[in-house]
C-alpha cells in the first residue's frame, strides 16, 4: 500500500514552525536565568540616594556645617557619591579632612559614576579612605547586595589605607519606611550581608545608621553592636541616643552642610585609632 508523504509546501510549513519553536525556547533557556540572576527592581534615582540623604528629611537637625563643641574626636572626614560629583580632593585636604568614605553601590545594579575619582582621589592626596553601599533590602537579599558590593568597589584590602566597606541603612526613599519587612526580617537581612561581607572580606562591616530608624525597623536590635563598627548620622550638637548594643560611636556624620562636601563626619578617636581600624 503506497506511504502518504507530505507535499513540498506542507514540509517547509513544518520546517518552519519547528525552527520558531526552537527559537523561542532557546530565547526562554537564555533570558529566564539573566532575569533569575539579577532578582532586582529598577531604582528610580539611585544619584539621590546617599548616607544621610533620608536622614535630614525624616528626622532633621542642625546642619549647620559647624564643628559641634566639645567633640573628644579630632580626625575629621567626609562622605561623598554621584551626588557631588568630581571631589576637589586637594582641597579636602588641605581643610584637614583626613578620611573619606565613598558610595559605591545600591542595590545589585547600581554603581557610582565618579567611583573611581573619589575612592582613588581622596587615597592619591593622603586620605585613608573606604566605600559604602545604599541598601534596599526589598530588592534583593543580603548575600546578593553584600557580594555585589565586594565586586563593584567595597572590598578590602590591608595596606592600612583602606576602611572595612559600610552598610548604609536608612529610610526607604521609594516607599514604606522599612521596605515591607517586619523587624526580624530585617535583622535577618542585615546578618545576611554582614556574614557575606566577611566571608569575601574577612572584616565585619561597618553599619550607618541612624537610632530612629534603627528602633522602628530592627525592633532596636542588639545583635550587632559588639560586632560591627557603628557610623551615626545625627545633624546637631551631640550623637544622643546610640541603637542598642552599641556602647560607643566609631564615626559620626555631625552636618549635611559642611565646607566643600555636604557631609562631614569625625573619627571617635585620634589617628593612630583610625588607622588601627583600616589595618582590621
Amino acid at each position: 500500500m503506497p506511504v502518504h508523504r507530505p507535499g513540498p509546501a506542507r514540509r517547509a510549513l513544518s520546517a518552519l514552525t519547528g525552527l520558531l519553536a526552537a527559537l523561542a525556547t532557546t530565547t526562554f533557556a537564555l533570558s529566564a536565568p539573566a532575569a533569575a540572576a539579577q532578582g532586582t527592581e529598577d531604582i528610580p534615582h539611585p544619584e539621590d540616594d546617599w548616607a544621610g540623604s533620608q536622614i535630614l528629611k525624616h528626622e532633621g537637625g542642625s546642619t549647620t556645617g559647624q564643628e559641634p563643641p566639645s567633640v573628644l574626636a579630632t580626625v575629621e572626614g567626609v562622605d561623598v557619591s554621584s551626588h557631588q560629583g568630581n571631589v576637589a580632593w586637594s582641597t579636602l585636604w588641605s581643610s584637614g579632612v583626613r578620611f573619606a568614605y565613598v558610595k559605591a553601590t545600591e542595590g545589585t545594579s547600581y554603581t557610582n559614576p565618579y567611583f573611581t575619582q573619589q575612592y582613588t582621589g581622596s587615597y592619591d592626596v593622603g586620605m585613608i579612605r573606604g566605600s559604602y553601599h545604599f541598601a534596599l533590602p526589598n530588592n534583593s537579599s543580603g548575600a546578593a547586595q553584600a557580594n555585589y558590593f565586594v565586586d563593584h568597589g567595597g572590598g578590602w584590602s590591608k595596606d592600612g589605607r583602606t576602611l572595612p566597606g559600610a552598610l548604609d541603612m536608612e529610610y526607604n526613599p521609594y516607599g514604606a519606611t522599612c521596605y515591607g519587612k517586619s523587624a526580624s526580617a530585617m535583622v535577618s537581612w542585615v546578618k545576611d550581608f554582614s556574614d557575606t561581607y566577611r566571608a569575601r572580606t574577612g572584616r565585619d562591616p561597618v553599619i550607618y545608621t541612624s537610632t530612629s530608624w534603627w528602633k522602628t525597623c530592627t525592633g532596636n536590635s542588639s545583635a550587632f553592636g559588639g560586632v560591627n563598627p557603628l557610623w551615626i548620622p545625627r545633624y546637631g550638637s551631640s550623637v544622643g541616643e546610640l541603637p542598642a548594643g552599641w556602647g560607643f560611636h566609631t564615626i559620626w556624620q555631625y552636618t549635611s552642610s559642611g565646607a566643600t562636601v555636604g557631609d562631614h563626619n569625625k573619627f571617635n578617636g585620634a589617628l593612630d585609632r583610625l588607622k588601627a581600624l583600616a589595618n582590621g
